[in-house]
C-alpha cells in the first residue's frame, strides 16, 4: 500500500504545480497584485539598487523600526516589508519552474504519507486533509494581514491559491489510498 500513497502524494504534488500556476502564472494574478507606473517602478528600483544593495539580498521591513527614528517614521508611514533581490531573473525563471515542481511534488508525498496516519475510509482523510490545509493558510497567509498589516487583498489570495492546492492534494492522496484500510476477517472476533 506503500506504492499506492507515494503515487497519491506525487499526483497530488503535480496538481499543486498545476494548480499554483493557474493562480500565479496567468492574469488571475492581477487579482493579488499591486502595480505603480512604470516610471514609479523605474524609480523605486533605483533607490532600493542605491539604498539596499551594500546589504544584500534580503527581507527589510522599512522604516526599520529598530532606531528610535525608525519608530516615529513607521507610525507615521507609508511602511513596507520588501523581499528584496540584488540579481535579476528572467520573469518565468526555469530553474524556479522545476524548483517548484519538485518542491510541489515533496510536498504532496508528505501530505500523503501523514494521511496514512488517519486510519479510516476516504470520507475521513478528505475531512482531515481540508481542515489541515484550512489551519495552515490561517495561520501562515492570513496572520501576516493580522500581525505584520500585510495587504489583506494578497493574503486572501495567496491563502485561497493554498487552500485548494493543498486540499486537492490531499484529496488526490486520499482517494487513491481508499483501498488501504484493512479489512477485518470474517473469521475473527475480536477487532484490534
Amino acid at each position: 500500500m506503500m506504492l499506492r500513497t507515494i503515487l497519491g502524494g506525487l499526483l497530488g504534488g503535480f496538481a499543486m504545480f498545476i494548480i499554483g500556476f493557474l493562480f500565479w502564472g496567468t492574469p488571475l494574478s492581477a487579482l493579488a497584485l499591486s502595480r505603480a507606473d512604470p516610471q514609479a517602478s523605474a524609480n523605486l528600483q533605483a533607490a532600493m539598487a542605491q539604498a539596499l544593495a551594500r546589504n544584500g539580498t534580503g527581507v527589510y521591513v522599512i522604516p526599520d523600526p529598530a532606531t528610535a527614528q525608525g519608530t516615529i517614521l513607521y507610525g507615521k508611514g507609508p511602511v513596507a516589508m520588501l523581499f528584496y533581490n540584488n540579481a535579476g531573473f528572467p520573469v518565468m525563471d526555469g530553474s524556479s519552474l522545476i524548483g517548484g515542481l519538485l518542491l510541489a511534488l515533496a510536498t504532496g508525498v508528505l501530505i500523503a504519507l501523514a494521511l496514512r496516519f488517519v486510519t479510516g475510509d476516504f470520507n475521513s482523510r478528505a475531512r482531515v486533509s481540508i481542515l489541515f490545509a484550512l489551519a495552515t493558510v490561517l495561520w501562515l497567509h492570513i496572520g501576516q494581514a493580522v500581525f505584520n498589516h500585510a495587504p489583506w487583498g494578497y493574503s486572501l489570495y495567496l491563502a485561497l491559491s493554498d487552500l485548494v492546492a493543498l486540499s486537492v492534494a490531499g484529496l488526490i492522496a486520499a482517494k487513491l489510498m481508499e483501498g488501504r484500510a484493512a479489512k477485518p476477517n470474517a473469521s475473527d472476533s475480536t477487532l484490534h
